[in-house]
């Protein structure tokens, strides 16, 4: 057809669309991930011992914190929901 061989063609169906991923959950992941990775070293929580039964009980300890209307965590200074964040993260990342 004259006028379309300049016309570009991706073929983009069904494939996932990452760029619905808010920003401000990517920058509060990376906040945990980067104290943890200065803390401990980087990687190290795919390491930790019984690591699906303490990341679940860290995720619920950051949601009652954040429930009971504490919005920081006292070490790290970050939200309590960045932290739950990075914790279901390291369960989705187990599981799989």
């Amino acid at each position: 057809m004259p006028g379309l061989e300049n016309v570009g063609h991706k073929d983009d169906d069904g494939k996932l669309r990452y760029s619905l991923i808010p920003t401000s959950t990517t920058k509060a992941l990376a906040e945990v991930l980067t104290f943890g990775a200065n803390k401990y070293e980087p990687g190290g929580w795919r390491h930790v011992p019984n690591g699906k039964e303490r990341y679940l009980d860290a995720a619920i300890r950051h949601l009652e914190a954040y429930r009971s209307g504490e919005l920081a965590d006292s070490e790290s200074t970050l939200p309590h929901l960045n932290h739950l964040l990075c914790n279901i993260a390291f369960l989705i990342e187990l599981e799989g």
